[in-house]
């Protein structure tokens, strides 16, 4: 199978289709955002569809994929076995898909680009949300640790196995990019990583297939990652609400849901406290994407970029915070981690949690035969450090549920998580 180079591009896809009268996703966009007809390709050459673009593709071949569906059984916050309501993985990054279009409609950006990177952003974290994480990281220390971008990377090039010419998804070059550099530049000038060691198998990767891992990515990952701050920062509150360990009063301290909480109730003063709960969730995500358009729109009348090359080669994000919802949203997240994420009712589930986790890691490093045919095989004659990146990606991809019953079939007592 024919490799393409990252320097090297694919044919361009005509604008011009079968017929002239239906859109194939090539219409008009700003001169800054990416262009699916420029693409820079993929790691395997692969003939181009008729009948969408690459972007396109690429976000079907990752709404198909198994690690989308396992994402509808991994945490997000709350055990979603906990109640039928909570978010989970899957409903989060379809919010962030939601937003991510809507800041890419509102700038003239490649909609479908923003919400692939959207939509797959989460592949790579674990069963029980953050916890799961911290769990296998620690475990995995000996190892290069564990990284849910990292596991992301591997989850669409390496893991899923559904085609029969490549592993992986093949998806494009910039959603590649956008998967590993949405929150910004991974390594300084001289290679070094600028949030401490670059995880070996990024660094793989892009020795087989340059990411241009210094510079910024485009400003369709950029909308799509900073998507995914006004999600769970709003989304986090109505879960909140609704498991009981935020209440409206509470909202009355953090200066932003405060004013927005006023709004509410002098527009509504005999609203119940559940409508009022989503009236201030709505205010909040319509004033956070306002802010952003707002500030991107200054940020590029400034920089004034005449490629997505030159937002990638920008001194700072362009889809960004004005410093006044930014010191908002950074009063927001200090206020959601005192009062939710680290709840004692919280934080003692999420310790049986990393039990579960690092008990399944143990048995699993210890005897492979424990695992499952398909991943026990490879693991007879491997070394320790080939084993625990096995051992991890089995772990790092299991849902919620499945840890649960792995944990039942191999401890005579698995701890309540409910």
């Amino acid at each position: 199978m024919k490799r393409i180079g990252a320097s090297q591009p694919a044919r361009s896809m005509s604008v011009q289709g079968p017929r002239d009268d239906i859109g194939y996703g090539y219409r008009p966009r700003a001169a800054f955002a990416c262009d699916p007809a420029a693409t820079r390709g993929r790691f395997y050459a692969e003939p181009e569809s008729p009948t969408r673009t690459p972007f396109q593709r690429d976000r079907d071949r990752i709404i198909h994929s198994t690690a989308f569906r396992r994402l509808k059984h991994k945490t997000q916050v709350f055990f979603a076995h906990e109640a039928d309501h909570y978010r989970t993985r899957l409903t989060h990054s379809i919010e962030v898909a939601q937003i991510a279009r809507a800041l890419a409609r509102a700038l003239r950006l490649d909609e479908d680009l923003a919400e692939a990177v959207a939509l797959v952003h989460d592949f790579g974290h674990t069963p029980f949300g953050h916890t799961g994480e911290d769990a296998l990281h620690a475990k995995m220390a000996a190892y290069g640790g564990f990284d849910h971008n990292a596991q992301a990377l591997r989850v669409v090039t390496k893991l899923e196995r559904r085609y029969a010419e490549f592993d992986g998804l093949n998806l494009s070059w910039e959603t590649l990019e956008g998967l590993v550099k949405h929150n910004g530049p991974l390594v300084g000038p001289e290679g070094a990583g600028l949030k401490g060691p670059l995880p070996q198998s990024i660094r793989d990767f892009d020795a087989l297939y340059p990411l241009d891992l210094a510079s910024y990515a485009s400003l369709e990952a950029q909308v799509a990652a900073i998507a995914d701050d006004i999600a769970y920062d709003a989304h986090d509150i109505d879960d909140g609400l609704r498991s009981g360990l935020l209440t409206l009063e509470m909202l009355e301290g953090p200066a932003f849901t405060a004013e927005l909480l006023a709004i509410v109730r002098e527009r509504y003063p005999a609203l119940d406290p559940i409508r009022t709960g989503h009236e201030l969730m709505r205010r909040q995500i319509t004033m956070m994407v306002e802010d952003v358009i707002g500030e991107a729109q200054d940020r590029l009348a400034a920089l004034d970029p005449a490629s997505p090359e030159a937002v990638r080669a920008a001194p700072r994000a362009i889809a960004a915070f004005s410093d006044t919802m930014r010191d908002r949203e950074k009063e927001l997240k200090a206020f959601l981690y005192a009062n939710l994420y680290r709840h004692p009712d919280v934080m003692a589930v999420r310790a049986r949690a990393e039990r579960i986790v690092a008990d399944l890691f143990d048995v699993y490093f210890d005897d492979p035969e424990t695992m499952p045919e398909g991943w026990r095989g490879i693991l007879t004659r491997a070394g320790d450090a080939v084993k625990a990146r096995h051992v991890a990606d089995f772990l790092a991809g299991m849902t919620d549920t499945y840890a649960l019953k792995e944990h039942r079939r191999l401890f005579d007592h698995t701890p309540d998580i409910g």
